[in-house]
């Protein structure tokens, strides 16, 4: 149950990423195993059949929301709900909402596949938000999905040519344990926001503990419970804890549901369920709609806005995708205790090139660029080691295009609480930061709060690779610093002032 648990053995991590033939490999395989226990290296890895089960059951419950959100920040029933693009044009909801599920179902199973990482894929918030809100007030939907698609192409040859390997491998044992930080803190926060058990003020300090510095509403209640009832699971080790915790908890909330009539959080009823209001009622089982498949235009934005101005929103696409998921993956892999000492963990390659084939996928069904989710390390803390989690997540995420009603029945308020007591976990790996040299301190701290207070793990990675090249070539220890780590820094400082450059650009030309 303990996400820092070291259960892959060195032998193992060697057997994935030698070049060994695979026969080789398969005389060396225990016998006396079943085909998936063989295949996905089920028990070398520490874990089981029914534990993968559970896992990837947790991965999903804590993910399944992005069916019900990525429709919201996209799409909309009309064009006054709905974000417009420059034509006037705005993609249904229930289509977006079909092409989620279809395009997380199939990613995640074949990042389960060639990867076997319990890692689960779906549309990233970061990018989608950015073409709702910024992209599509110059460019039409499909030009806009054509821009993600060719980001997604860029970042699958970074993956193939090693180039990306090659960055991850140049980044300081420090910061990797940094980002598992951050990202911990990055999701414990996500949750506290998400239930309502912290909130912003109209005045004076940024956020507070609820209404007023104190807690008002039963959701935010509900989670709280959940919180400490997952908790108290996790601290007894009790197998199954967190998808326990999460079914209990939803249970409670469809009593108080049933009892109170709380209905959906808005802005005539603050006191309601976030996202998810925990009932059943209509239809159960409906035919998804897959009308935006294919639905893109590969070149339409730079005919539109110009050249400079494409390979400006590209740049920034492929920015926030490439690093956003580096390090959540580095996170996740420290979670399972499937990294070795530099960060790397098995098939890295081959997880690099799959989830940017995510971004390809998700901007040809016009669902965003799909990525990594930070989510799955619920299904990690549960016990997943292997991609057999991934399959069942997958297979859940196509099985939501139908059971629509049933995926939105696990409020906000209860999958926030599994991130919290997950996030818990991953903080633990600030043992490995020595805090006593400034020079790799600051850095790993602004790595760590920079995510968390800016919404964006891309940020706190920049944060810490430019604090790092700086201060460590001040410090005299030019030379200790990997070339790409130059690169990239220099790299992030483009992306963090592309706002001003965009601007110059424009009025130059």
């Amino acid at each position: 149950m303990s996400i820092d648990s070291s259960t892959e053995t060195a032998a193992v991590e060697t057997e994935e990423q030698t070049t060994t033939a695979p026969a080789a490999r398969a005389r060396t395989a225990p016998s006396g195993r079943g085909l998936l226990d063989r295949f996905f290296h089920i028990t070398r890895r520490g874990s089981t059949i029914p534990r993968e089960i559970r896992g990837g059951l947790v991965t999903f419950f804590t993910m399944a929301y992005i069916v019900i959100l990525n429709p919201l920040i996209l799409g909309g029933f009309n064009a006054t709900t709905a974000p417009v693009d420059v034509t006037g044009a705005f993609l249904p909801a229930a289509q977006v909402g079909a092409v989620t599920g279809l395009t997380a179902g199939v990613l995640t199973i074949l990042f389960g596949i060639f990867a076997n990482l319990p890692f689960g894929l779906a549309a990233g918030l970061g990018i989608n938000s950015f073409l709702a809100v910024a992209v599509v007030k110059d460019v039409s939907w499909p030009e806009a999905m054509g821009l993600v698609v060719i980001n997604g192409v860029l970042i699958v040859l970074f993956g193939v040519t090693g180039a990306r390997t090659a960055i991850f491998r140049a980044v300081p044992r420090e910061l990797k344990a940094a980002i598992t930080v951050g990202i911990g803190l990055f999701i414990a926060f996500i949750g506290f926001v998400d239930s309502g058990f912290v909130r912003g003020t109209k005045a004076g300090p940024p956020v507070q503990l609820g209404h007023d510095g104190s807690i008002t509403t039963l959701p935010t209640l509900v989670f709280v419970i959940g919180l400490i009832l997952m908790g108290i699971l996790v601290a007894r080790k009790i197998q199954g804890g967190l998808l326990i915790g999460i079914i209990a908890t939803t249970a409670v909330a469809m009593l108080v549901e049933a009892i109170w009539h709380l209905g959906a959080s808005g802005p005539n009823n603050p006191d309601g369920w976030h996202l998810n209001t925990p009932v059943l009622s209509g239809q159960l089982v409906s035919i998804p709609d897959l009308s935006l498949v294919g639905h893109f235009d590969l070149f339409g934005a730079f005919g539109r806005i110009g050249l400079l101005a494409g390979i400006t929103l590209v740049f920034t696409l492929v920015f926030t995708n490439f690093f956003d998921a580096m390090g959540t993956m580095t996170g996740l892999a420290k979670s399972a205790g499937l990294a070795q000492k530099d960060g790397t963990f098995p098939r890295l390659k081959s997880a690099f090139i799959i989830e940017g084939f995510g971004a390809v996928l998700g901007g040809a069904n016009s669902g965003s660029s799909n990525t990594v989710y930070v989510d799955s390390a619920a299904g990690i803390g549960e016990g997943a080691r292997t991609g057999l989690a991934s399959v069942v997540t997958g297979a859940l995420f196509l099985g939501s295009m139908f059971l629509t009603p049933l995926t939105s029945v696990v409020p906000l308020e209860v999958a926030s609480s599994a991130l919290v007591v997950v996030g818990t976990m991953m903080a633990g790996q600030i043992r490995e930061i020595n805090f006593r040299k400034f020079d790799v301190a600051l850095p790993s701290f602004l790595t760590i709060v920079t995510m968390p207070l800016t919404y964006s793990i891309a940020n706190g990675i920049g944060a810490g690779f430019v604090t790092w090249v700086l201060v460590r070539a001040a410090s005299g220890k030019a030379r200790k610093i990997h070339p790409l780590m130059w690169v990239v820094a220099a790299g992030f400082i483009v992306y963090f002032v592309r706002g001003p450059l965009g601007h110059l650009i424009g009025a130059g030309s």
